[in-house]
């Protein structure tokens, strides 16, 4: 029963700390008294959590408000300069690092080859290189408090465990466990879609709604969901695997081991080996082998015929999958990213098209669909993690209670 209650307190404790945080991250500069107003905590609660985010340095205070008749109020903000983490994504045969502070800004960012394919040695090569980047790129005054990592796959970032990744033989590996245990610092893991479609509702298309879908196509195809400005989940495990829905039955076989899934033709490889076959039976383009998706969207904007009505054929397909999940989650907006979207022009008026043919009217009208901010930036979904480990009040209560030490 004892026990019960020092958890119920603690989740208490962290609800708080994380709507006192939230409200002067999103508001700042904001007084005392209106976080207690709009939270309808009591206003000593209130003083007491500013203290400790104040103390820890997340939080500071900035000119006083103009008067209301009694004392004036002092403002507070966050407070972005004080922290750092280190960010991963693990890509296909590669990995990007970044060194964030809390407003997002990158101090440092390198690009590592990975040779390694097993489970163990790969986790050993993935330790050692972020190590390696620590110790050449963080300061020794820098106070780093986290370390994030996403990757292609299944995630369950709750427990921190990779469940399936395609190009790795990670099986069910706990991998935000052995980073914790290497570096000390608590660590976020999480699939790489999901975690750009929150770095979007944060800090980029998105942040305007509180309902989107991201899709990203790179070496699959893949959903990040929003809801209620949360990544959609269910029982803490990844949702929006749209890359192997079914939409031809007599189609190619899919890494997954089914048939006909959406990747196997909305993928860069598929796109690519698509254009190869018919030019290899005499229809004529542009291109010569070899090449890759960035080449065909440069030919389709220049006119190629071939170019582009593969890419059209593309865009229907994706087109009519969009329509799907318009229909299941009825978002406010629609995001698209990956390299394919530097043929925004040949691709956005058909998948346009399809939705406005496919999707509920009542859904789809005035939907924006548009291309993702974050194009160019691996590392933004582990700033995104880091992001609502803080807004939930999680890594808060740990900071705190490391000062307080």
């Amino acid at each position: 029963m004892n026990d019960k209650l020092i958890v119920n307190v603690d989740k208490v404790k962290q609800v708080n700390t994380a709507a006192v945080y939230g409200m002067i991250d999103q508001q700042g500069p904001i007084s005392r008294v209106k976080i207690a107003e709009q939270s309808q905590l009591a206003p000593a609660s209130v003083t007491k959590i500013t203290r400790q985010l104040l103390a820890t340095g997340l939080i500071k205070e900035v000119a006083q408000q103009a008067s209301t008749g009694g004392r004036r109020a002092i403002s507070l903000m966050t407070e972005q300069a004080n922290y750092y983490f280190v960010s991963v994504r693990l890509g296909r045969g590669e990995m990007d690092i970044s060194l964030f502070d809390l407003s997002g800004i990158s101090h440092a960012h390198c690009c590592k080859t990975i040779t390694e394919t097993e489970q163990q040695a790969l986790v050993d090569d993935l330790l050692t290189q972020i190590d390696q980047f620590i110790q050449q790129q963080v300061d020794s005054s820098a106070k780093l408090i986290a370390v994030a990592l996403t990757l292609s796959g299944l995630v369950n970032p709750g427990e921190g465990i990779v469940v399936y990744t395609p190009h790795y033989q990670l099986r069910d590996c706990p991998l935000a466990q052995y980073i914790e245990q290497r570096f000390g610092l608590p660590a976020y893991i999480g699939n790489d879609t999901r975690a750009k479609a929150l770095a979007e509702h944060y800090f980029g298309a998105t942040k305007d709604c509180l309902d989107s879908i991201l899709i990203t196509v790179h070496n699959g195809t893949s959903a990040g969901i929003i809801v209620n400005g949360r990544v959609f989940m269910s029982q803490h495990r990844d949702v929006g695997e749209i890359g192997h829905i079914q939409v031809d039955p007599l189609g190619e076989k899919c890494q997954c081991g089914n048939v006909g899934c959406l990747e196997t033709i909305v993928s860069n490889s598929a796109i690519v080996q698509r254009i190869e076959k018919l030019i290899n039976q005499g229809r004529p383009c542009l291109l010569s082998a070899p090449f890759d998706i960035n080449d065909v969207c440069q030919a389709a904007n220049q006119g190629d015929t071939l170019c582009k009505q593969v890419l059209q054929q593309v865009a229907t397909v994706l087109g009519n999958s969009i329509a799907i999940c318009i229909n299941l989650f009825h978002p406010q907006k629609i995001v698209l990213g990956g390299e394919i979207m530097n043929a925004e022009a040949v691709l956005l008026p058909t998948i346009q098209q399809c939705v406005e043919h496919q999707a509920l009217s009542s859904f789809s009208q005035d939907l924006p669909i548009t291309v993702a901010h974050f194009q160019n930036s691996p590392t933004i979904g582990g700033l995104a993690l880091v992001k609502r480990a803080l807004l939930d009040g999680s890594l808060l209560l740990r900071l705190i209670n490391e000062h307080a030490k």
